[in-house]
């Protein structure tokens, strides 16, 4: 680190007086140790101590490296033989509490006034009210020298998040969502004073780096964001040992490269306002934020985020609010006042955030809130509790549950009054909110209130009532008409879903759908028509890993004994047999497997369909 010096005046310094700034930064030893000040005194007055003891004892960094950098000067006033002295009075608690109003400076300035000597600061406010108080001052502007971030030794383009922790190898996560390895990124162990010196390091590039905040400095623990490093430091006491975690978005992608339905399009742009990003951790969900946050963006929309920290890389036309700096209140009344089409929350944890995003979407705010969850009903139960069961579909009217990078299920939300399913008697219709595929329309979940308990109800999918099969037969007897082979599913009592081959579609619809509504006309319900062929096979999702003989895809347990097929970039490749545990085998060494492995290894959309 290069630095400037400023003096106020050409007099010659034989004492000096260091504020806290230029302590922390340790910039008071380096100077003496290089001859750039030669004093015969340093006067440490007693309220520097006090601050940095109260920060240390609060377990912030800043207050080890200003203790360590006192004890430096001690070891050097005994080599160099300069007079060390400390003096002032020990502030109380308020003046430490209100040591960024200005009340610490104000002491220190007053001793160096009283004992004739040079205020040294690296604070150019410090320095201007010193000056104009006809106090000898000695500003040092600090000038970083442009080097590489010291974590990125640790990433390379595939690099999801690097893992390092005193007395262990460093680590890291190396594929794309859902597809990743943990590997060792070095041979050697990181030693405590190592890991302890990185952690300083890591604190001061965020200080200075342009693209650089601390958002979180707590008791042993510090949250910081450098550029596109969003950085997670633990230390003693809150942890067994230094550890810094940093996570970086892998690959940006646009809404177009999702390649969602032309319907979810159409939801996402012109009704959902109420939106929320489930998922489980590591599997894609800040990354489709981003993309949705750029898609309203090029809609002229006017986007802005609440992040806690702020690790969203957007451009700079998106404002980007801090829970971590700012109250519920204030991020409220900011948000009201300037009139935002869409925000995005990420990260919604605790009962506050859930309070501040519902308060915000009934005040006619869009939201798109980020939210952890291991499945898509889970997103909407996290609400239950916090806010009254009614509400929630004027809170929530679409859910997007992300699974290894992709979109894997869409929910609708809404209410209705109805008799719940599974129950015949009419007194028993009440309010419910009813969970429906996106997609096919048919009810997932309902979500009630039965005494004085509130219970999400899945609805069976292989309940069919003697309605729905009679008119399952009559619509497919009126299909098979003019297709070989038909498939009916009725979704409710108005809507049913009728899969017929590609190929005669277009007979079965009609020039300008005059066959398919004089159909539906005749049956008395909505037909949607779908492929055949696409219902057939259906994708599903999965987790794969390599080993030395075999590519193992594990799928879910339902899947137990089912015949797979694998395509790569759309194109059949192979299939395979799932174990009575959903696990698929594939031998690695084959010509078939090693185009496999090399397909996962290079991210090609690799899918598995049953």
């Amino acid at each position: 680190m290069d630095s400037k010096i400023t003096y106020s005046s050409d007099k010659k310094i034989t004492k000096i007086i260091p504020d806290t700034s230029i302590i922390i930064e340790g910039l008071c030893s380096r100077m003496i140790e290089s001859g750039e000040l030669t004093p015969q005194g340093i006067i440490i007055h007693e309220a520097v101590i006090a601050e940095l003891e109260a920060q240390a004892n609060r377990g912030r960094e800043i207050g080890v490296q200003g203790l360590e950098e006192i004890k430096k000067l001690r070891e050097l006033s005994i080599k160099k033989d300069i007079d060390l002295e400390f003096k002032g009075t020990r502030p109380g608690d308020f003046e430490i509490k209100h040591a960024k109003s200005g009340e610490i400076d104000s002491v220190i300035r007053e001793i160096a006034g009283e004992e004739d000597g040079a205020l040294i600061t690296g604070d150019k406010v410090q320095a201007m009210v010193a000056e104009s108080k006809g106090i000898h001052v000695i500003l040092v502007e600090f000038e970083e020298e442009e080097k590489p971030f010291i974590l990125a030794q640790y990433f390379d383009e595939t690099t999801m998040s690097v893992h390092l922790r005193e007395n262990t190898t460093p680590k890291a996560k190396k594929g794309r969502p859902g597809a990743w390895k943990f590997v060792e990124v070095g041979n050697d162990k990181l030693e405590k004073e190592f890991m302890k010196e990185l952690c300083k390091e890591v604190v001061r590039e965020a200080k200075i780096n342009e693209e650089g905040f601390i958002e979180l400095d707590r008791r042993g623990s510090t949250v910081l964001q450098i550029g596109s490093y969003r950085i997670v430091i633990t230390r003693p006491p809150f942890s067994d040992g230094y550890e810094i975690t940093a996570v970086r978005p892998v690959k940006s992608l646009t809404l177009d490269e999702y390649k969602l339905s032309d319907k979810l399009n159409e939801r996402i742009e012109k009704q959902a306002e109420g939106i929320l990003i489930a998922g489980a951790p590591g599997h894609g969900k800040t990354t489709f934020a981003t993309a949705l946050a750029l898609f309203y963006l090029g809609k002229n929309k006017i986007i802005k985020t609440v992040e806690a920290p702020r690790d969203l890389k957007l451009p700079d036309e998106i404002t980007q609010l801090s829970m971590s700096h700012g109250s519920n209140q204030e991020i409220h009344d900011v948000l009201l006042l300037s009139r935002p089409d869409y925000t995005i929350f990420d990260e919604m944890r605790n009962t506050n955030d859930f309070v501040l995003f519902s308060d915000l979407r009934l005040s006619g705010v869009g939201m798109v809130g980020v939210i952890h969850a291991t499945n898509p009903i889970d997103a909407i139960q996290r609400f239950i509790g916090r806010i009254e069961l009614g509400v929630i579909p004027h809170v929530i009217d679409t859910v997007i549950f992300i699974r290894h990078g992709a979109v894997n299920r869409v929910f609708s939300v809404k209410m209705e009054v109805k008799v719940p399913a599974g129950m015949t008697e009419a007194d028993l219709a009440r309010p419910i909110v009813v969970v429906n595929d996106f997609d096919t329309g048919k009810s997932e979940f309902e979500i009630y209130s039965y005494g004085d308990q509130t219970i999400v109800v899945p609805i069976a999918k292989e309940q069919r009532s003697p309605t729905h099969e009679l008119a399952a037969q009559s619509i497919e007897n009126e299909f098979k008409k003019m297709a070989p082979k038909v498939k009916v599913d009725i979704v409710n009592s108005n809507k049913a879903v009728v899969y017929v081959p590609e190929q005669t579609m277009s007979r079965i619809i009609g020039k300008g759908g005059k066959h398919i509504e004089a159909i539906e006309k005749k049956l008395g319900i909505n037909i949607d028509l779908k492929d055949l062929d696409d219902q057939a096979q259906e994708s599903i999702s999965y987790d794969v890993t390599i080993d030395k003989k075999s590519i193992r895809f594990f799928l879910d347990e339902s899947l137990a004994n089912k015949e797979v097929f694998i395509y790569v970039d759309g194109l059949y490749l192979l299939k395979g047999q799932a174990s009575k545990k959903g696990i698929v085998n594939l031998v690695k060494g084959n010509k078939l497997g090693k185009i496999l492995v090399n397909a996962i290894n290079n991210e090609d959309d690799v899918e598995v369909r049953v």
